[in-house]
């Protein structure tokens, strides 16, 4: 009897620990299939021009539905205003970087944010561990800031069985941007706020993208687009034997990086940077411009003539020109230009150098620029984002990821990726809207000369042309770690902001 009861009891004990598992795996995918907004706020000040500036944090992620209410992607975001009665008469910035696959912590930590990363200005590399300081250049002081990562960076991810390739494309990416600044506007009631996007890198082909789709989509219209160390018109950047473009416009970049680096002809190096730099445009638009479209018909006193001459503003011998065939490409001219030294250049800022295995090699093995500032960049965000923002998450904060690969251009297929002609209809169809380009001139990934020609052929009307400011800082593609160059940068803006919200 005794044993019999045993049995039953086991029976029983059996039957409501399958009952609770498969109440438990119900509950958890009830869980996965409901995924909610998560939102924390916190409150903190920072002095900006001499001024106490009191802000709300808020981390977190919002839902992003479809048209039928279905849940496709958590977006996690940062965003920073200021303590006012009436924030809707505040503007609003919508901040994003690029890569395609890149989180925005470099605007947020880097530039624009309360906090920010101080790098030496002599390009030395820092050591760890590394911390934050106040950021006494942020914009919050002007407008207040929502930092965006796209699916499949930082913090966000598609949701369920959604298939991440709805997130990985150009067209995708804009709409699902587009979403996200669309939702946020209405649930944080912001329509009537000036609104602007700020983008670095790929994000200055998504904020021309954006600005089209935001008007079409949304009828939301912009009062300024900023973009920092944009690429908009890839032709201007992919290097190719067919593409004469790429060689014209990493030039000059060329030419500021062998200034920075002391390897110009001893005259060369006497001048002014940007007097050099102006110098080396006018070359390369020019008489550089003229023996590329020549080819193999051009002759040997004129290839003599255009090596030697290249020589003279990159610092590279005319022999080793003239056996690139007149086209040397970044890769080439990074590996190149300090061999003599054993050290080669960074690629996101020339001023960074670094070493190889050897010193055969036709390009570098990796970029000393990127080493130098990934690592300070990740273990701020991740120790900021939970110690000041008090924001937890098991998930790796992904500051750069491969994983948007393959992402689609499907929409620029037998043709170049060029968001050109989507911002230069969005500020035909809105006259108010601005656009300021930041520039680095040791920027060897979007060269400024390559902004400078996608801004000369948008094909803008010329009473349309004040809508456009570009400057140019000395600094890289992350001009805003050069405290000098930030400076700056925040003057240029404050002006700009300014300018662009005056009734």
């Amino acid at each position: 009897m005794i044993r019999e009861l045993m049995v039953a009891a086991l029976v029983a004990f059996c039957a409501t620990s399958v009952a609770y598992s498969q109440a438990s795996g119900e509950n958890a995918k009830e869980s996965k299939s409901e995924p909610k907004d998560v939102l924390v706020e916190t409150q903190h000040e920072v002095e900006i021009a001499g001024e106490v500036v009191k802000y709300k944090a808020t981390a977190g992620k919002l839902l992003m539905k479809s048209d039928d209410l279905k849940s496709r992607a958590e977006v996690f975001f940062v965003a920073y205003t200021k303590n006012e009665s009436d924030p809707s008469a505040r503007p609003i910035t919508f901040c994003f970087n690029g890569g395609p696959g890149s989180s925005s912590v470099w605007l947020h930590l880097g530039m624009l944010g309360p906090k920010r990363i101080r790098f030496p200005d002599d390009a030395s590399f820092l050591k760890p561990p590394y911390r934050l300081d106040a950021n006494n250049y942020s914009l919050l002081d002007q407008t207040d800031l929502v930092f965006i990562d796209p699916v499949s960076t930082g913090y966000s991810r598609p949701v369920n069985d959604v298939s991440k390739s709805e997130f990985h494309g150009y067209e995708e990416d804009v709409q699902s941007v587009g979403q996200f600044i669309h939702d946020y506007t209405t649930r944080f009631l912001r329509w009537p706020s000036p609104k602007f996007l700020c983008g670095e890198s790929y994000g200055g082909i998504r904020a021309a993208g954006l600005a089209a789709h935001l008007q079409d989509r949304y009828n939301m219209e912009l009062n300024g687009i900023i973009v920092v160390s944009g690429a908009i018109n890839f032709q201007t950047l992919r290097f190719s034997n067919a593409n004469d473009l790429p060689f014209i416009c990493f030039l000059p970049t060329y030419t500021a990086t062998a200034w920075y680096h002391q390897a110009l002809p001893a005259d060369q190096q006497q001048r002014p940077l940007a007097e050099l730099v102006k110098e080396s445009e006018q070359f390369a638009r020019g008489d550089y411009a003229q023996a590329l479209l020549k080819g193999t018909s051009i002759s040997e006193e004129e290839f003599q003539a255009t090596a030697e001459a290249m020589s003279r503003l990159t610092g590279l011998s005319a022999e080793y020109i003239r056996s690139a065939n007149l086209k040397v490409s970044m890769g080439r001219f990074g590996k190149e230009l300090l061999r003599s030294r054993g050290l080669t250049i960074g690629r996101f800022d020339g001023r960074y150098s670094s070493q190889d295995r050897d010193n055969a090699g036709e390009t570098y093995e990796f970029d000393a620029s990127g080493a130098a500032i990934f690592g300070p960049f990740t273990a701020t965000f991740n120790d900021y984002v939970r110690r000041d923002l008090k924001y937890e998450e098991q998930r790796v904060y992904e500051i750069l990821t491969g994983n948007v690969q393959p992402w689609s251009y499907k929409g620029f297929e037998n043709r170049y990726v060029d968001a050109s002609e989507s911002l230069r209809k969005a500020m035909t169809a809105n006259r108010s809207l601005r656009v300021f380009a930041a520039c680095g001139y040791f920027d060897l990934a979007t060269p400024h000369s390559a902004m400078d020609y996608t801004i000369d052929h948008l094909g803008l009307s010329k009473d349309q042309l004040g809508q456009v400011t570009t400057r140019y800082y000395e600094g890289g593609h992350m001009m805003y770690i050069h405290e000098p160059s930030l400076e700056q940068l925040r003057n240029d803006l404050v002006e700009f902001y300014q300018q662009a919200i005056e009734r």
